[in-house]
């Protein structure tokens, strides 16, 4: 059974979602950590509800942006977790904490990469941006974390369409519960399950 670290900032929907595969036995793992960016977080709620062990590495906690993501990974090696992730975390991760996950960092990001991905691009400015430039399909995409932001190797995408009148709320809903959380489970379950590895920086996927 493998064990997995949560970071998260918000609700925690994608981490619900996460708890309940483990718990069904759909995935072959546990929730070992949760860490939040955010002490106001509600996904630290569900954590404590679910007895997980649970943490909060704010920014404006420690001297430096730096020494905050040190207190994260030394969290991550505490509990000697297999793979972390990025469950609505609004962070970029360092370079010293994504070379001590090769390949073990996993996130999603709410459009289709690499289109709407970097910097700017999270959140319900995501989506705003893609009904903005006239899309006709958005989606979400799963991918292993790598220094470029949202520019590490692709998992999973799957589309939906942009409908015309669509909010950005109206989209980020939608791809949030019809792609995401179903996403996010499968690919932790496939990694669990030993099914995903990287080649020659391509994902490759066992039947």
């Amino acid at each position: 059974m493998k064990k997995l670290a949560l970071l998260v900032s918000g609700s925690g929907t994608n981490m619900q979602a996460i708890m309940d595969a483990c718990a069904s036995g759909e995935i072959d793992g546990r929730i070992a950590v949760v860490i939040s960016s955010n002490h106001e977080a509600y996904a630290l709620v569900r954590a404590e509800g679910a007895k997980i062990p649970n943490y909060v590495c704010c920014k404006k906690d420690y001297p430096s942006t730096e020494a905050r993501d040190r207190a994260i990974l030394d969290l991550l090696k505490r509990y000697d977790v297999d793979y972390v992730i990025l469950a609505g975390y609004l962070g970029i991760l360092p370079e010293f904490i994504i070379d001590a996950y090769p390949n073990r960092i996993v996130n999603i990001h709410p459009a289709l990469l690499p289109k709407f991905g970097g910097k700017n691009y999270y959140g319900i400015r995501v989506h705003k941006a893609v009904i903005e430039a006239g899309e006709k399909e958005s989606g979400a995409t799963a991918h292993f974390v790598s220094a470029a932001i949202d520019g590490g190797p692709i998992i999973r995408q799957q589309k939906l369409t942009v409908y015309k009148g669509d909010k950005p709320e109206d989209l980020q809903k939608r791809i949030l519960n019809q792609i995401e959380h179903p996403m996010l489970v499968s690919v932790i379950k496939d990694l669990c399950d030993g099914k995903i590895s990287v080649v020659d920086g391509k994902v490759v996927i066992k039947d």
